[in-house]
């Protein structure tokens, strides 16, 4: 073994000491390891596509790696990242989208957990310029607010691209990417699969309802009474203000 493999060795973190007071990582990793099969399940994903973290403390974050499909994972392929998204446990390399991830987090101290796929009809509307709504149905404002921003192509990871997420990540609860995909976040890695879930099952009716007719969204006085109570229920950014 050469030194600089030595030294690589050297540096990573036994898994027993990241086990801080925020957490059961081993329950987490289960969690995260469950939501990871389900992309691939689902649909979401294809190859080696998506990726899904959740914060421990700090600026660490147990991953999901790269070059490796959903439907093979296994709890020993998840990796901890420290704040320069060096591997401090596991064998296997952080995939390249992280910095998308990073930017979320740095505009929301209170997510917990970030998803990313490529849900077929979010992204088909992506790839075509239209926004996902979530005014077609109450439940889904509640839940997401009156928004699903499409974001602009950019090329991947750029600096414009993540400045308009992290804009973006300050109001709202998940985006559409053009020309990529889907990207949720949540208190935790439930909340941001349900509504990485909630974005394609929104995008599935409103393709649906397109091919039947014109699309009609909620009267603008319910949007508002149904805003009023996603933030009774601790939900959106009013909530946090308070």
């Amino acid at each position: 073994m050469g030194a600089s493999s030595k030294l690589a060795l050297a540096a990573v973190v036994p898994l027993q000491t990241l086990q801080g007071s925020e957490g059961n990582l081993a329950i987490l990793r289960r969690q995260l390891l469950a939501i990871a099969h389900e992309l691939h399940i689902k649909g979401w994903v294809a190859n080696h596509d998506g990726n899904v973290t959740a914060r421990i403390a700090g600026d660490r974050l147990l991953a999901t790696p790269t070059a490796l499909s959903k439907r093979v994972l296994v709890e020993t392929d998840l990796i901890v990242l420290d704040g320069a998204n060096q591997v401090l446990h596991g064998g296997r390399r952080p995939f390249s989208e992280i910095a998308l991830h990073r930017a979320v987090y740095a505009a929301r101290p209170d997510v917990r957990a970030v998803v990313h796929t490529h849900s077929p009809n979010a992204t088909a509307l992506a790839v075509v310029g239209v926004a996902v709504d979530p005014t077609l149905i109450a439940e889904a404002v509640v839940s997401l607010g009156a928004e699903i921003a499409l974001l602009p192509y950019g090329f991947p990871q750029s600096a414009e691209q993540l400045a308009a997420l992290r804009v973006a990540a300050h109001s709202l609860d998940a985006v559409t990417l053009a020309n990529h995909g889907v990207l949720a976040w949540g208190d935790d890695l439930e909340q941001a699969y349900l509504r990485a879930e909630l974005v394609e099952h929104l995008a599935t009716i409103q393709l649906r309802a397109l091919q039947i007719g014109a699309v009609r969204t909620l009267p603008a006085n319910d949007i508002e009474r149904l805003l009023a109570a996603r933030t009774k229920a601790g939900l959106g950014p009013l909530a946090r203000a308070k």
